[in-house]
């Protein structure tokens, strides 16, 4: 995961958080609903910056093939 998946994870995650505060839902089908909106905001942000920089967000990199190509090159683990 990059750093740029990772943060448009943290806005899906903080923009239902704060949806959810204001919306207050009282059922799974409501918050269901707030979730998706929350997500929705990530995936507008997503969009928009694969169309202004023409390259995907999307990456098939994570920690563990990460770990391993460092081990590869002979770097220190974080």
């Amino acid at each position: 995961m990059t750093n740029t998946e990772l943060i448009l994870n943290m806005l899906a995650e903080a923009s239902t958080k704060d949806i959810s505060v204001a919306i207050n839902p009282e059922t799974f089908e409501d918050s269901k609903k707030v979730a998706k909106q929350g997500g929705n905001v990530a995936k507008v942000a997503r969009k928009e910056l694969e169309a202004r920089t023409g390259k995907k967000v999307v990456s098939s990199l994570n920690a563990k093939s990460a770990l391993q190509l460092k081990n590869k090159k002979g770097e220190e683990p974080n």
